[in-house]
């Protein structure tokens, strides 16, 4: 199962631009395919966050703290396909028009592909059910061990956790 696009717009009631994407494109090199991008002001944040009536917002007020965009945690992915400092370089080349040397960018994809290859690895360590299933279909053969090797707890597993 795959998708070419998907997108979650985080709006204010009544307001027409959203505060917050997520956004993914399949076909996207410029900008990345899963991304998120900020639309809302520190302003309109803080607004929102001082309307809270629970959750770590409201538990700040009672301690006469004002809530700060700053203390906000937005998901980009999870423990094991979270962005890698290689992608932080590319955000500030791409946006930032940084300075690079001759063979930066063949640098950064290498270090990029060896740390998704060791999250794509680790995964398959998390979910090796899931993980044969997949290469079953794709003509692998797999054979289940005779003795299973020790595995997490379920809620130990980082690749189900945000």
């Amino acid at each position: 199962m795959a998708t070419d696009q998907a997108d979650v717009h985080l709006f204010y009631q009544g307001v027409p631009d959203p505060l917050l994407r997520y956004e993914y494109v399949r076909n996207s090199k410029e900008p990345p395919g899963a991304h998120l991008q900020v639309h809302a002001h520190r302003d309109e944040m803080a607004y929102l966050l001082r309307l809270a009536d629970r959750g770590r917002p409201k538990q700040g007020l009672r301690r006469d703290k004002l809530p700060r965009l700053a203390e906000m945690h937005l998901p980009v992915g999870g423990h094991r396909m979270r962005p890698a400092l290689e992608d932080v370089l590319l955000f500030l080349q791409r946006e930032f028009a940084i300075d690079t040397i001759p063979g930066w960018r063949a640098v950064l994809d290498e270090h990029l592909r060896n740390w998704r290859l060791m999250q794509l690895k680790t995964a398959v360590r998390d979910a090796p059910d899931a993980a044969a299933q997949v290469l079953r279909s794709l003509g692998y053969s797999v054979v289940e061990p005779t003795v299973p090797a020790a595995r997490q707890a379920p809620e130990d597993v980082k690749l189900f956790r945000p």
